[in-house]
């Protein structure tokens, strides 16, 4: 008999399933489309003890009870359809969770839902990517909490450590596990942008190339500034396109695209009262950039800035550089933390802020250096 299942079988769901089995949990894998089902187990099946499942009746009939199922589905209309695709051959006390990038308020609903046919639910926020769900993310569960100590063994092994410590904590009630990664996500996109700008000052006011910067963003890592995000800036930043032999950022398409978390992350600050302009310039920015057949017309009606004057000295507007992108990733950060803090005061969430910065130093987009701080700080008000 498997201990939890993983339905929907894209990359996250894969990788999260194989990181389950590796940490010698038994797993059911199912797919709407059970081809994958078929071409994961040819692919993966013997990494641990994996069992396919081709139907939710031979799905239920693996797992041991209560039922816990692991739903790694788009978020949207797809979490819906799975739930009710599931939900027949459930019974009461069974657990559902939702690993999705979900909207906090639709988590609300669903549980509710489901608590009134009596199923557990949590939704569940998990940052760290295709190689994080393999190797270890950062998780975010909310909803029942009792629910989640039936699950916690698991997904606190499968996580990333930090000093011993697992990245995964129970967040709080209803959405708040999906609300606190929808948080997380605007930070990530505030993050990316302070990068972008950082870059596009350097490599234009001093004209340096893709290599010179890649080292600086290197050393940069070195320091205060050190995160995942600054070692792949570097990382790309030294990248070749194979046809052209170019720099690859010189090549890519500069259009960016967003799945919402941003943008919700933005009009829920709205709502509250609560200033996040870090993170709302930057899913204004990602818009900007996907109207690139607009820009490309402005472009060449509008004169732009030539260079002129005197730029600094390169050493000196190198450093100024970095401490303004560290000072305004103080800024961003702060502004999220007070989101965050707005929300749990008004849904009664009891947010430990504290915890929240300790599970993101690892496994997720946004790790850094920099989240020891702000853990040491909300410990030393306790």
């Amino acid at each position: 008999m498997s201990v939890i299942a993983v339905v929907g079988l894209a990359t996250m769901g894969m990788n999260l399933a194989r990181n389950l089995a590796r940490n010698g949990f038994g797993v059911s894998v199912y797919n709407r489309t059970t081809s994958r089902v078929d071409d994961f187990m040819k692919q993966y099946g013997k990494e641990g003890a994996l069992t396919p499942a081709h139907s939710p009746e031979e799905l239920v009939r693996q797992l041991d009870t209560p039922r816990r199922i692991l739903m790694m589905v788009k978020a949207g209309p797809p979490v819906d359809e799975t739930i009710d695709h599931l939900a027949p051959h459930l019974e009461a006390g069974d657990i559902l969770i939702d690993g999705g990038n979900s909207y906090f308020l639709d988590t609300v609903r669903r549980g509710k839902a489901l608590e009134a046919r009596g199923l557990r639910f949590i939704g569940t926020g998990v940052s760290g990517g295709e190689e994080g769900a393999l190797l270890g993310p950062s998780i975010m569960p909310g909803g029942d909490r009792d629910a989640y100590q039936q699950v916690e063994p698991m997904l606190t092994k499968i996580s990333a450590h930090v000093d011993g410590e697992p990245c995964c904590t129970y967040i709080g009630p209803g959405g708040a596990g999906h609300y606190v990664k929808m948080v997380h996500n605007g930070i990530e996109y505030a993050d990316i942008q302070l990068i972008a700008e950082a870059y596009d000052l350097l490599s234009h006011a001093l004209n340096l190339g893709a290599e010179d910067l890649s080292r600086i963003f290197s050393e940069w890592n070195k320091g205060d500034l050190e995160s995942y995000l600054i070692q792949i800036t570097s990382e790309v930043l030294a990248k070749r396109d194979r046809a052209t032999g170019r720099p690859l950022v010189d090549v890519i398409v500069d259009e960016a695209e967003q799945k919402g978390t941003g943008k919700w992350a933005s009009q829920s600050a709205l709502d509250l009262g609560i200033p996040v302009t870090a993170i709302t310039e930057a899913v204004f920015a990602r818009s900007l950039s996907a109207l690139k057949a607009d820009r490309q017309v402005a472009a060449r009606t509008l004169i732009g800035p030539n260079g002129g004057g005197k730029a600094p000295a390169p050493a000196s507007l190198i450093d100024d550089v970095r401490s303004a992108l560290y000072a305004s990733k103080i800024v961003a950060y702060a502004q999220g933390f007070e989101e965050m803090q707005a929300a749990s005061t008004e849904n009664r969430w009891d947010l430990q802020l504290g915890a929240i910065a300790r599970i993101w130093r690892g496994g997720c987009i946004i790790r850094a250096r920099f989240l020891n701080r702000i853990t040491e700080a909300y410990a030393a008000e306790t």
